[in-house]
């Protein structure tokens, strides 16, 4: 634990040191004719956008002759959108589900055609819903069913702020689904169950992970499989990763906010920005911090990091995103009639 709380402190302080020298290189930029760029994420892309960042721009000044600068934010995916559609200067979000850039496309900031822009409905790489336990796993948890058990504590975020949160919902109620055979009153009393267990709800996926690992809340972490491999190879002793008999397909997306990214002229660079991660080398990056390449070749290349045979559910299964935030998690929604209950 003692070894995690330094790793955190070293995370932040890089942080801090990251976000004020990006500060200062971007008004750096302003005069020396550098091109800036904001990419406005979620929480767990922090470090893979750290080394893609620098990845890009150095194709980019070997392939054109100017220097490029990536500025970075992260936060819980719905509130990453929110602060762009109050203002935030994003030239790319790069956020964990379609419908968060949807809300910034009905706000009249991104083409209504972004999802189609770019390979693979633009979510060039994807990932999983799996649990996060302590080595040893003392509390045999083996399922979504052992979530649901008297005295198994779980951490999770809100799918109010999250969209990891969203995805491990569903997961979840998909699970349900089958195991009562799409009866939504018994769905509903499995799921009231299981966020009865849930002790911590984060705003955000590193804020679960951090609530998890670094305070040693919890029995159980719903994560992003990227942040659990993340957590287990850096402490093989201390954590592992349980496959559920039945996951979702997360599918993260990117767009351009063609709004910004036209006033400061940077619709050339943002597009190649985005484009670039489809590359071979930024694919085998992908599978390297823990993300599904959507290249197939290259998934398989990792195949001993990922479960592959994991059964996994999708979005389209539920109807789409706007069926899912019209039954789900508007206010008064299903999660909320079953987290009030």
């Amino acid at each position: 634990m003692k070894k995690f709380q330094k790793m955190i402190s070293i995370f932040l302080a890089v942080s801090m040191v990251f976000s004020l020298t990006a500060c200062q290189k971007a008004t750096q930029a302003s005069t020396t004719g550098k091109i800036t760029i904001t990419n406005v994420s979620y929480d767990p892309t922090r470090e893979f956008y750290v080394a893609y960042n620098a990845l890009f721009e150095k194709y980019y000044l070997e392939k054109t002759g100017k220097e490029v600068l990536v500025v970075q934010s992260h936060g819980g995916s719905g509130g990453q959108a929110r602060s762009v559609i109050e203002g935030a200067k994003a030239d790319v979000v790069t956020l964990a589900l379609a419908h968060d850039i949807t809300l910034i496309e009905e706000a009249g900031l991104i083409e209504s055609d972004w999802i189609s822009e770019f390979e693979g409905n633009s979510s060039p790489y994807t990932s999983s819903i799996v649990f996060l336990v302590r080595k040893g796993n003392e509390k045999q948890i083996k399922d979504w069913d052992d979530l649901i058990k008297e005295g198994v504590a779980v951490i999770t975020p809100d799918p109010k702020s999250s969209g990891g949160a969203c995805w491990n919902f569903l997961a979840a109620w998909y699970y349900a689904s089958q195991q009562f055979q799409d009866n939504e009153a018994q769905m509903k009393e499995f799921m009231s169950k299981l966020y009865a267990n849930v002790t911590v709800m984060d705003s955000g996926a590193r804020g679960a992970t951090t609530t998890f690992v670094e305070n040693g809340q919890g029995d159980v972490l719903i994560a992003w499989e990227n942040e659990a491999i993340m957590t287990v190879e850096e402490y093989p002793e201390d954590y592992e990763i349980v496959s559920p008999s039945i996951s979702i397909l997360a599918e993260p997306s990117v767009a351009i906010v063609d709004e910004n990214a036209d006033k400061n002229n940077t619709q050339e660079v943002a597009k190649q920005y985005l484009e670039y991660l489809y590359t071979d080398e930024a694919q085998r990056m992908i599978g390297e911090y823990g993300y599904r390449p959507t290249n197939q070749t290259i998934l398989q290349e990792f195949s001993d990091k990922f479960d592959l045979n994991i059964k996994l559910c999708n979005i389209n299964d539920f109807g789409g995103w706007n069926a899912v935030y019209d039954k789900f998690f508007v206010d008064g929604g299903v999660f909320d009639e079953i987290y009030g209950n």
